[in-house]
């Protein structure tokens, strides 16, 4: 699978709910970074954060762009869903990423909101 085709695999996978299959598009060893939470290291910590720690319950990501430049890429897009409380959410973001062996070894998450 190319870049492009693991990246839009995540963001279905995610959107679908079946975290277990992010061993398919994620490095074993993975180191992941998203504002407000300590980094995540490991596939199986990333898989555990999406099913107990994530506040979301449903909702669809819609990308707008994707880069890549032999083994990084970035991509943006927005998130339209609800949380487990049930407010909505519609967040825009971006994704900073880096492969080995045709998986995601790190990836940064950036929201589109006020911070500084």
């Amino acid at each position: 699978m190319d870049i492009e085709s693991t990246i839009d695999s995540y963001f279905q996978i995610v959107d679908a709910r079946q975290f277990d299959e992010l061993v398919h598009v994620f490095h074993r060893e993975i180191e992941y970074e998203r504002p407000g939470f300590d980094k995540l290291i490991g596939v199986e910590a990333v898989i555990d954060f999406y099913k107990n720690t994530r506040d979301i319950a449903a909702g669809h990501h819609e990308l707008y762009g994707k880069l890549v430049c032999g083994q990084t890429a970035a991509c943006w897009g927005r998130f339209e869903g609800s949380k487990k409380d049930g407010s909505r959410i519609d967040e825009r973001f971006s994704d900073i990423l880096t492969f080995e062996q045709g998986k995601m070894r790190t990836r940064v998450t950036f929201f589109f909101r006020p911070a500084i």
